[in-house]
C-alpha cells in the first residue's frame, strides 16, 4: 500500500471524489463539518453529516462527494491509497467501504498529525516524500484501532479478524513474512498450534477464505508490487514459490484478466497518463 498527498487546505461547495481501480482514499477533516453523499446502492449510506475532525477511509474504489459551505469550507488533508493486488489485497477485502472515525477517539494519533499538518502548511524540501509516509504513519495507528474494535467498526471476516485471533495471528504472520515458502495446510496449522482439520475450520470462519485462497490472494498482491517494480516475472516466480515463470502467469491472468506482462505495459500507460 502506497499513500500519495494530492490536496491539503479548504474543501469548498461540491467535490467529487471518482472510483479508480486499485485506489482508496484517505481524508483527515481538520475544521468544520461537511455532509458525505454516495451513489445509491453502493454499500454506504448515501447520506452521511460529519460535524467533527475525523478520518474518513476508503480503502477500496468507490465514488463518493463532500459537499461544504460554498465559501470557507471545511479544512482537509487528503492522500489517495493505491494496493497492490487492488481489490483483492488482504487489507482492501478486510475492511468496510467506508470508515468514519473521529480524531480523538485513536489513542496516539495527536503525534503523527501534528507532524503530517506541518508538512502540508508549508512546501520545503521533500515535504510531500514525508508527508505520504506520515499518512501511512496515520493508517497504521487507524488499523491498530481497528483490531481492538473490530465489532465497533463492522469488521467483517478478513485478514484484521485474523490478526486479531492469537492463534490464527501467528499463521498469518508467517504466511506474509515467507509467502514463497511451501505452505501445506499441515505447515500453517503447526504454526498455529492447531489441527488441520480445527485450523481449517477455524480459519474460514474468521478470515473468510481457505488457507490456500488466502495465500495465493497475498502471493498475487506481491507479485503486482515487484511487476511495478520493474522486476522479471521469472525471478518473481522464484521469489513466490511457483515451479516456473508460466506457472505464475496462468494464476496472474486466472485472477487478473490479463497477463503480467500486459498488465504492467497497462500500469505504465496509466503513469503517463497521469504525468501528462
Amino acid at each position: 500500500m502506497r499513500a500519495h498527498l494530492f490536496h491539503a487546505g479548504p474543501l469548498c461547495g461540491v467535490t467529487h471524489f471518482d472510483a479508480q481501480p486499485g485506489r482508496g482514499f484517505l481524508h483527515v477533516l481538520r475544521r468544520g463539518e461537511l455532509v458525505v453523499r454516495h451513489r445509491p446502492k453502493s454499500g454506504c449510506a448515501k447520506r452521511i453529516v460529519v460535524s467533527e475532525p475525523s478520518l474518513l477511509l476508503y480503502p477500496r474504489p468507490l465514488a463518493h462527494d463532500f459537499h461544504n459551505a460554498p465559501a470557507d469550507g471545511a479544512d482537509f488533508t487528503c492522500a489517495t491509497l493505491d494496493f497492490d493486488g487492488g481489490a483483492q489485497h488482504p487489507l482492501a477485502r478486510a475492511l468496510p467501504p467506508l470508515i468514519v472515525l473521529p480524531l480523538a477517539r485513536v489513542p496516539g494519533l495527536d503525534s503523527a498529525l501534528t507532524l503530517l499538518f506541518a508538512e502540508t502548511e508549508r512546501v520545503r524540501c521533500g515535504h510531500r516524500l514525508l508527508a505520504d509516509r506520515l499518512f501511512e504513519v496515520v493508517l497504521v495507528q487507524l488499523l491498530r484501532w481497528l483490531l481492538d474494535h473490530p465489532e465497533e467498526a463492522g469488521i467483517t471476516p478478513g485478514l484484521l479478524t485474523g490478526l486479531a485471533d492469537a492463534r490464527l495471528a501467528r499463521a498469518l504472520v508467517a504466511l506474509h513474512e515467507s509467502p514463497g515458502e511451501a505452505w501445506s495446510l499441515e505447515r500453517m496449522a503447526e504454526q498455529a498450534g492447531m489441527s488441520r482439520s480445527a485450523f481449517a475450520a477455524r480459519f474460514k470462519a474468521v478470515v473468510g477464505d481457505t488457507p490456500a485462497g488466502y495465500l495465493a490472494g497475498w502471493r498475487l498482491a506481491i507479485a503486482q508490487a515487484r511487476l511495478r517494480e520493474g522486476h522479471p516475472v521469472k525471478l518473481i516466480a522464484d521469489e513466490l514459490g511457483y515451479a516456473n515463470a508460466s506457472a505464475l502467469s496462468r494464476v496472474f491472468a486466472q485472477k487478473v484478466g490479463a497477463s503480467p506482462r500486459q498488465w504492467r505495459e497497462r500500469q505504465h500507460r496509466t503513469s503517463d497518463a497521469a504525468a501528462t
